[in-house]
């Protein structure tokens, strides 16, 4: 099912700066770095009611599902395999239109049309990506590359 998503898009970017100050407010004086990937994950979940948001993170050379809201997930990703373990190799954010053109994608959900991963970097190395999916193709854009990456920043890794 496709929802109508024109009041969405047409504010997208005033969507972002208004969650930017909750998502500040929820991680301030909190240090457990699962507590906040949970309430990031819920934050945008509940602003933009994408199919799934989540994050894994890097553990013995592999990406492992961490806190997230939606459909059940994959729990391990290879490096560079599907868009997450590709973002997490090249250390860039990925913005993929049409996840079934996206060479190895791996279709966790076959609701999942379009996606988004955002890597997190600490010290010049990726330790987590920030992954949402959407039901409608060509949802991602370089607004959402721009506030993603402005998101996940603000988490203490």
């Amino acid at each position: 099912m496709s929802e109508d998503l024109s009041i969405i898009k047409g504010s997208k970017e005033e969507e972002y700066q208004s969650l930017i100050p909750q998502v500040e407010a929820l991680l301030a004086g909190e240090n457990d770095l699962v507590a906040n990937m949970a309430n990031v994950a819920a934050a945008l979940k509940e602003q933009f009611r994408w199919l799934w948001v989540g994050f894994y993170v890097v553990k013995d050379n592999e990406l492992v599902l961490a806190p997230f809201q939606g459909p059940v997930a994959c729990t391990r990703i290879q490096k560079g395999r599907g868009v997450c373990g590709s973002s997490w190799k090249q250390a860039t954010t990925l913005v993929v239109t049409d996840v079934e053109k996206f060479p190895g994608h791996i279709a966790c959900s076959s609701l999942s049309k379009s996606e988004i991963v955002v890597p997190v970097i600490k010290d010049g190395e990726v330790v987590a990506v920030l992954d949402v999916d959407s039901e409608n193709y060509s949802y991602f854009d370089g607004v959402d590359k721009r506030y993603l990456e402005e998101i996940v920043a603000l988490l203490n890794f």
